[in-house]
């Protein structure tokens, strides 16, 4: 009861019935004014098919706008209302020239030193062009004298992370989608303000939405209380607003700019399994040390400097190289990097498809969810009827239902072309990994849905021949073993009414 009423009273709860009576409103308002005028239904009618107009013109995936189309001459009112508040998948014009404006303040600051670049190229150019792709488009370079580190567990990386927050010296850089209080978050907090009153330089982005229901508003202003430099990215506000849609889903803490973490993992209990939600929670996440830090380092100051107006002129004092002189040991190579919902290039599903499409032998992905376009479905189906191994693992227990049935509708057909699902039976998959031919693997924040691949701010970690590209395979490999492998009769012999259901939101699912 404690619970339900703590919920009711949530500013979640709030905020929704703060947007939903406004939309309401909004279309009664409209409704009214067409049934006594006939020219209002017209204008309507109009407005309904210069939306479409635009979308169908806009560089979008086919299905998302297809989606949005058949929404919005279906129910125009509702349609466009809906398509201002969560259709779009960039910020306002305003918000596009601001942040291109910021990025072109740090494009400097990433130079591909043509020395590593050509190293590949003489191991492999085939995937040297996949590491001038990331370069030339999402503007991060490749590295050598870099580490790697992958964490199979939220659990274990949690014990690196406050280690090498406790070293921290100079700076502490957070950037995560989701923070809630308990057992995770205080420990993390208390030894940042420990960090603060040592004279280190402290500073966090949470992404608003992804905790209105975790943190009371404003709560950026209580960690500035104790010190620490902190900024909601894209406030969420019970305003019917046109920004509101993409959203921060990056993982990122950053240690003096020499130690960088970053994967499925937020900052909230169940990342930890200290609080059991949906079964076993298993997740990913890699650690990063020496030269590569610098593209998260970047990525960080970028952020800041959109969210808060502070620009840093001297960048220079970040680098991890004025404060550690010894150099690290190359693990292969190693390229972190970031995707924006606003520059029309899927970085995130590129690299992706880049791996299937190059693969020789095998693709092993993990997935939260699965609700995927034509050219991934493309992508799968191809390499597995070619000949390529190509598994996929998704939860067993799901964290969202109606996302559940609906990644359960693409199974059919990619068992059909020799894909195989697998989903985890002890509980939910977070992990977020693409690991292939024992050479190439990423870890990150990105999933496969319309959101994370068209809408979200992501990162990740692109590396080859480093020792936690082998690290992925067997954890994947030992995962199979606690996984149940779907089979073609499990799809087929749905109840109808469950196919139906999917079906339908198969039509709607890059709305999701």
């Amino acid at each position: 009861m404690k619970k339900f009423l703590k919920f009711i009273f949530s500013r979640l709860v709030f905020v929704g019935l703060a947007l939903i009576f406004q939309i309401v409103w909004i279309m009664i308002f409209a409704w009214k004014m067409s049934t006594y005028y006939n020219y209002i239904n017209i204008l309507l009618g109009a407005l309904g098919f210069i939306a479409v107009l635009r979308i169908i013109n806009k560089w979008d995936n086919p299905s998302y706008m297809l989606a949005w189309s058949i929404v919005i001459l279906l129910i125009p009112i509702f349609g466009i209302t809906l398509y201002i508040m969560f259709g779009r998948s960039g910020l306002t014009r305003w918000n596009r020239k601001k942040f291109a404006a910021v990025h072109d303040t740090y494009s400097d600051d990433l130079r591909q030193n043509q020395d590593v670049l050509n190293e590949l190229k003489n191991n492999d150019a085939s995937v040297a062009r996949q590491s001038e792709y990331i370069n030339d488009y999402a503007g991060y370079p490749l590295y050598k004298n870099t580490s790697t580190k992958y964490y199979s567990s939220g659990e274990d990386m949690f014990v690196d992370m406050l280690k090498a927050i406790k070293e921290a010296k100079h700076y502490i850089f957070l950037e995560f989608f989701i923070i809630s209080k308990g057992e995770m978050w205080d420990t993390i907090l208390e030894l940042l303000i420990e960090k603060v009153k040592e004279g280190v330089d402290v500073r966090l982005i949470y992404d608003d939405v992804g905790c209105v229901n975790l943190l009371p508003a404003k709560y950026y202003k209580e960690l500035q209380k104790v010190g620490i430099k902190c900024a909601a990215f894209n406030p969420f506000r019970p305003v019917v607003s046109v920004v509101m849609n993409n959203r921060n889903h990056r993982k990122i803490l950053d240690i003096d700019g020499h130690t960088a973490f970053t994967g499925g993992i937020n900052l909230a209990d169940e990342y930890i399994n200290k609080e059991v939600r949906f079964g076993y929670w298993k997740d990913a996440g890699i650690r990063i040390q020496g030269d590569g830090v610098w593209n998260f380092t970047i990525m960080f100051l970028e952020m800041w400097h959109y969210v808060t107006g502070i620009v840093e002129n001297d960048r220079s004092i970040y680098k991890a190289d004025r404060y550690v002189q010894s150099k690290i040991e190359s693990d292969g190579f190693v390229q972190p990097y970031s995707d924006s919902p606003l520059d029309k290039e899927n970085v995130g599903e590129n690299v992706y498809l880049n791996i299937i499409n190059k693969a020789r032998d095998y693709v092993y992905i993990y997935t939260p969810y699965l609700i995927i376009d034509n050219e991934m479905m493309t992508a799968l189906c191809l390499a597995a009827k070619s000949g390529i191994d190509v598994k996929i693992i998704t939860p067993g227990i799901p964290d969202k239902k109606i996302v559940y049935l609906l990644t359960q509708s693409y199974y059919e057909r990619l068992i059909c072309a020799g894909v195989e699902i697998y989903q985890y039976t002890p509980g939910f998959v977070h992990a977020k990994c693409f690991v292939s031919d024992d050479r190439i693997a990423t870890v990150g924040s990105v999933n496969l849905d319309y959101r994370s691949l068209y809408m979200h701010f992501e990162c990740g970690v692109w590396m080859y021949e480093s020792d936690s590209v082998m690290d992925v395979k067997n954890d994947f490999l030992n995962t199979l073993k606690d996984c149940e492998k779907i089979s073609l009769e499990f799809c087929r012999n749905r109840p109808w009414i469950v196919r139906t259901f999917q079906g339908i939101l198969r039509i709607i699912a890059p709305l999701f």
